[in-house]
């Protein structure tokens, strides 16, 4: 189930923004102003109650306003040494389907269901071809073990996986090679905006449960702007900032469930569908659909949905800069 996003929302987005706060840069979640909240994507203002211990409180709506974009175009690092060294103490699991990654293994079916359906249609290819993604350059961002890269590369694909913590490439590079199917996937510890300075880019770039573990999203979604080719196509899923994603993602599937480890996710550091449209526009990817992730507890299942509140997934395409606007 798939939400197209329209011309006029992404300018009725834009258009709440550029009336907000004088002189604020997105550069962090939260800095846009709460009229931009549109009822398509009304939050869920209740939060499960619970009798184990809970995590610490989650903090006002509007997070801090985070360091602004340096002028003259340098990059800024996104790159957060906490998160790395939180995912390089459990990269050893990333192939335990009942581990820590076990959400992310659960679902991976319906994440790679939505990529397939969005790339196909964007590169005018046959889904039901057992190679759709065949002859395209495609880069996974942030690729941990390899769960995502490895499906990509069986599709056809060439693939690129890159990820800031050098225990997960050695995981990947390792399980990679012991399938002809996945054994040409290149693996490289470095971040996206290492590769930018390399010039490097691709048909699409993919960076899945990423962007709300580093440093300066905004920045972030410039450099993986920068690695897709002109009309290229970009995908990106994350956990939505609402109460009912922190009584779920964060309460019940840390502090209950013990799905994922404490501390996984901070509540302020989540993006809101119309944050990430926003993210994105400012940095030439005008998303084109946008879906929700549900969880059926009783078949251990994920399906896509139009629901939005907790986990999303929204693909988009680079623009192409006309000459008046790069000038």
């Amino acid at each position: 189930m798939l939400r197209r996003v329209a011309p006029s929302l992404r300018r009725a987005i834009l258009t709440s923004s550029a009336h907000g706060r004088a002189g604020a840069q997105l550069t962090e979640p939260g800095l846009s102003p709460r009229h931009a909240l549109l009822p398509q994507w009304r939050l869920c203002s209740s939060a499960a109650s619970t009798n184990s211990p809970p995590p610490p409180p989650p903090p006002p709506s509007s997070p801090p306003q985070g360091t602004p974009r340096p002028a003259g175009g340098s990059t800024v690092s996104s790159l957060n040494p906490a998160e790395v060294a939180k995912f390089a103490a459990i990269a050893e699991t990333w192939w335990d389907s009942e581990g820590p990654f076990k959400p992310l293994h659960l679902m991976n079916p319906t994440r790679l269901s939505f990529i397939r359906s969005t790339l196909c249609r964007h590169f005018r290819r046959d889904p039901n071809s057992s190679k759709p993604l065949e002859g395209l350059k495609v880069i996974d961002v942030g690729c941990g073990g390899g769960i995502l890269s490895e499906p990509l590369a069986r599709m056809g694909a060439t693939v690129t996986g890159i990820d800031a913590v050098d225990k997960n490439i050695k995981i990947a590079r390792v399980h990679a090679a012991s399938d002809p199917s996945t054994a040409s996937i290149e693996y490289f510890c470095t971040t996206a905006e290492d590769l930018v300075k390399e010039n490097k880019q691709f048909d699409a770039v993919i960076s899945l449960e990423v962007i709300e573990h580093v440093a300066n999203p905004s920045g972030f979604c410039e450099s993986l702007s920068a690695l897709t080719v002109p009309n290229g196509a970009t995908v990106i899923s994350t956990i939505n900032r609402s109460m009912r994603a922190y009584a779920t993602a964060i309460v019940a599937a840390e502090y209950i469930l013990n799905w994922l480890p404490k501390g996984t996710h901070q509540w302020s550091k989540l993006v809101t569908p119309e944050e990430l449209v926003l993210i994105l526009e400012r940095a030439s990817i005008s998303v084109q659909e946008m879906a929700g992730f549900v969880y059926n507890p009783l078949r251990g299942e994920w399906s896509l949905s139009d629901d939005l509140t907790v986990n999303y997934i929204a693909y988009g395409m680079k623009k192409v800069e006309t000459p008046s606007e790069s000038n």
